[in-house]
């Protein structure tokens, strides 16, 4: 069938009668696509957080620190939440979109009172600033 385009008119094979049968998208499946598009950059940010908590944990084992355990159960709360997220975004399911919620929300809240709490707040922040300037 040919492309649609106002100089040749209509398409060859059709009379125009056959509007009622053509497929349209419902709003609300539009919407869902629009809202799981913007889970999907809102995992991708949680993944860059992941990353910083990651630098914490390895910059204090590089001073010879032993990990803090709050970054490190941070760390596999956050994990686990995100592998749950994208499993829940991408087939559709609210009680794993409900269960990543809750896990990342945990995940942040344990992260920031260890990064507040430890010696190496200014160098995961630098980390950070330079992940993010060169990248």
């Amino acid at each position: 069938m040919h492309q649609r385009k106002s100089e040749f008119g209509r398409p060859s094979g059709t009379d125009g009668s056959d509007f009622s049968y053509r497929m349209v998208v419902d709003s609300r499946y539009q919407k869902v696509a629009k809202k799981k598009k913007i889970l999907s950059s809102i995992i991708g940010i949680q993944v860059i957080f992941q990353l910083v908590g990651l630098s914490y944990i390895l910059l204090s084992v590089s001073k010879g620190e032993s990990p803090d355990a709050l970054a490190i159960s941070s760390a596999l709360v956050s994990l686990i939440s995100l592998i749950i997220g994208e499993l829940g975004r991408r087939r559709s399911r609210v009680n794993l979109l409900r269960i990543y919620m809750v896990g990342s929300s945990v995940a942040m809240i344990l992260s920031m009172f260890g990064v507040i709490g430890s010696k190496l707040t200014l160098e995961v922040t630098t980390f950070f600033f330079f992940f993010f300037f060169f990248f």
